[in-house]
């Protein structure tokens, strides 16, 4: 198991999400009874926001710093904004809900 799986199966695990994982190790969450669709929040703009909204994350740029960061019950993730601010935030959030997710399970 890569590091990206587990953070992304630790993330689902704080959202209460259920998944399934392919033959290629890409993620599936449940959406509704019997439907499975593809969940990559560190890749798709909309997993993490959904995520992020879910869990209640705060998310802020700041410009002068250059960083991407997500704010949950008082715990602060950062990461660089560098070329691409959207990746940075969706690692953040990332981040935040796997960090979650693995107390979960200690």
């Amino acid at each position: 198991m890569t590091d990206q799986q587990e953070l992304l199966e630790s993330a689902a695990r704080a959202a209460g999400l259920e998944i399934n994982k392919g033959l290629t190790g890409t993620l599936f969450v449940r959406k509704g009874v019997s439907q499975w669709c593809e969940w990559n929040p560190l890749t798709d703009d909309g997993d993490a926001l959904r995520l992020a909204v879910k869990l209640g994350m705060m998310i802020d740029h700041n410009v002068e710093t250059d960083y991407a960061q997500v704010v949950l019950d008082g715990n602060s993730y950062h990461e660089m904004r560098g070329a691409d601010p959207c990746a940075a935030t969706r690692r953040a959030i990332v981040l935040c809900a796997a960090e979650i997710g693995m107390e979960m399970t200690a």
